[in-house]
């Protein structure tokens, strides 16, 4: 498989004087994701933990409800990226060819491929109520996140996203040059090992968009926390699924803004942003 990381050769300018050197870079790949034989999605990411990525995709986008339904995975690097083989049973299969899209789909994409507007804005589903959590926790958690997070502290070029629980701290962590890519991984991940999502938080490197949201519904996880803000549509998502959304966490402190009743200290617990 393919090295996640590359070193290259390039000219750095720096106080004023040219030099030369190398710097380590993410890898970006074409990732095609198939199911019996017909290609759904074609993304681009970062060709490390590509089973996790593989169920965790399908869980998300509701292809299967557990890994099981998935009868095999064969990776296959191919000249121009890798292809992801999935083998699901005909039942699976023939309900899937009913909903198949094509995607292509950028770093940076979602919701690529949506053809209407309900489909991407679909309302999500309510979250268990799961266990609370001290604002300390949840420092913690992010401040646990760094040290784990390796092809970042090479490259500082890609996103992360992990999950952590009071008893077991970081249990585990996913990267990716997509962040939809990375949250994906670690659905894969916490669905291959049975974790009840219930019990932790999910935590992103990366601003916090409706579809971060909604794969974080399909996880379970009641908590999730960002180092950067949410969109209004996030909010209102995660209002709506009974998410607690935590953005803005730096060093100092967060923002809590839905759902604080699971932040159990009487500072924070204090009301709920609505968005209109």
């Amino acid at each position: 498989m393919r090295d996640p990381v590359r070193t290259i050769n390039r000219l750095a300018w720096r106080n004023s004087r040219l030099s030369e050197g190398a710097r380590a870079i993410p890898e970006e790949t074409a990732l095609a994701l198939t199911y019996n034989g017909g290609t759904y999605a074609v993304m681009m990411g970062t060709p490390q933990n590509l089973e996790d990525f593989a169920i965790g995709f399908s869980l998300s986008e509701g292809v299967v409800q557990s890994p099981e339904e998935i009868s095999s995975i064969e990776i296959v690097d191919l000249d121009d990226g890798i292809e992801l083989r999935m083998w699901l049973a005909e039942d699976k299969a023939g309900r899937l060819s009913e909903r198949r899209r094509h995607i292509a789909g950028p770093t940076g994409c979602g919701l690529c491929g949506i053809d209407s507007i309900a489909e991407a804005v679909r309302p999500a589903a309510i979250v268990a109520r799961g266990r609370s959590f001290d604002p300390r926790e949840l420092m913690t958690a992010m401040a646990a996140m760094p040290p784990l997070q390796p092809i970042n502290v090479e490259t500082r070029a890609v996103h992360a996203a992990a999950f952590w629980t009071p008893a077991d701290g970081i249990v585990a962590l996913r990267e990716d040059v997509g962040r939809h890519n990375a949250l994906d991984k670690l659905a894969g991940a916490l669905a291959q090992a049975r974790t009840p999502a219930s019990e932790g938080i999910v935590l992103l490197t990366s601003r916090v968009s409706v579809e971060m949201v909604q794969k974080t519904v399909a996880i379970g996880a009641g908590v999730m926390i960002a180092v950067s803000a949410p969109t209004a549509l996030a909010v209102k998502m995660a209002e709506a699924a009974g998410i607690t959304l935590v953005a803005v966490a730096r060093a100092d402190g967060f923002e809590v803004f839905t759902h604080p009743d699971r932040i159990v200290s009487a500072a924070v617990a204090q009301g709920t942003v609505n968005v209109a």
